[in-house]
């Protein structure tokens, strides 16, 4: 039988005895065709096999378990995309943002201002890495927290990471005095962010065209700004009160970096915006991650939002994001 078994995977005989010893692992297809040939259940033994690939991968600890716990959340939100309208799926992660939203404000009371720097340290760290900041986590902090200077890195690294999490903080100021967001608020947080870095372009419009790098899309043409601003301000002013926080959130976001009023900084205002109007109704801040994936994942959704104006994926990003915070925050204060 073992030779048979072997004769069928296309190995040797050893290699088999291997398998059934556990000293080594079957790939995915050889774990298919042992099914084929013993006539066993198929389900029970790819569970069984990513289990033992998962446990060998992370480990038994509780950060291992928060990884699972994560990835969860993740695996059922790209099996309700594939399976489902967008619309549904929205519908769905709204439905269980709010679900621990409720949970979550039960909860503030245990909750601190060190939690929010750290998640606030978190944030300016991902947005500023998505525009191709080098520093780390912990660099991000001892320059923010410490005042400290990193060598090998950029003064303008060092202004952007300063300058972020001041503009967090202003956004904090304008939400404490129940401000509603303007054309002012939105130029000062722009301000806020090139402070330093090109000052003749902090907190003003564009005057020139300019082109996305890597991206099909272009912005519109400097002279339509003025008219697309006053426009963006009368949108969210009809549709402030009428939407979820978290679409009405993304679609500022998504309007915002659209336009592109800025020479540069679009992609930081528009995030801050966006948690402007969050944290305003309650909310997590929404912390699209720098790696790769993620960043192109992002990158995708906006992209087919301004050149087919197709928002739903962009929308459902945004939500997945929500929800992750608040789930991360919730757990955070009730461990």
């Amino acid at each position: 039988m073992l030779r048979e078994v072997a004769q069928y995977l296309g190995v040797d005989a050893t290699l088999v005895s291997k398998f059934e010893s556990g000293a080594r692992k079957p790939t995915r297809e050889q774990v298919n065709k042992y099914t084929e040939i013993l006539d066993l259940d198929e389900d029970a033994l790819m569970v069984e096999w990513l289990k033992a690939r998962i446990l060998k991968e992370i480990g038994y600890d509780e950060i291992a378990l928060k990884a699972m716990v994560a990835a969860e959340v993740e695996i059922k939100y790209t099996i309700l995309k594939k399976a489902l309208p967008h619309s549904v799926v929205l519908k769905g992660l709204l439905t269980d943002i709010d679900k621990l939203k409720v949970k979550l404000d039960a909860l503030r009371k245990f909750d601190s201002y060190k939690i929010a720097q750290s998640l606030e340290l978190e944030y300016t760290f991902e947005s500023n890495r998505i525009e191709g900041n080098t520093l780390t986590l912990n660099e991000t902090n001892l320059v923010i927290n410490e005042g400290l200077t990193i060598s090998g890195k950029s003064m303008r690294e060092h202004l952007e990471a300063i300058n972020h999490n001041e503009a967090i903080e202003y956004i904090k100021y304008l939400i404490e005095k129940k401000s509603n967001l303007n054309e002012r608020e939105l130029l000062t947080i722009h301000n806020l962010i090139l402070r330093g870095i090109d000052s003749a372009n902090a907190g003003v419009y564009r005057k020139v065209q300019v082109m996305i790098q890597g991206s099909s899309f272009t912005p519109p043409q400097p002279y339509r700004i003025a008219k697309d601003m006053e426009d963006y301000f009368i949108w969210y002013n009809a549709f402030k009160t009428k939407l979820h926080p978290v679409i009405l959130a993304a679609e500022m976001h998504e309007r915002l970096v659209t336009i592109h009023p800025f020479i540069d900084g679009n992609g930081r205002t528009s995030r801050l915006v966006m948690n402007l109007i969050l944290l305003k109704h309650g909310y997590a801040i929404a912390n699209i991650k720098g790696d790769a994936s993620s960043r192109l994942a992002y990158y995708n959704a906006l992209e087919k939002s301004q050149t087919q104006n197709v928002k739903d994926e962009f929308v459902e990003l945004i939500a997945f994001q929500e929800l992750n915070a608040i789930e991360r925050h919730l757990n955070i204060v009730a461990h």
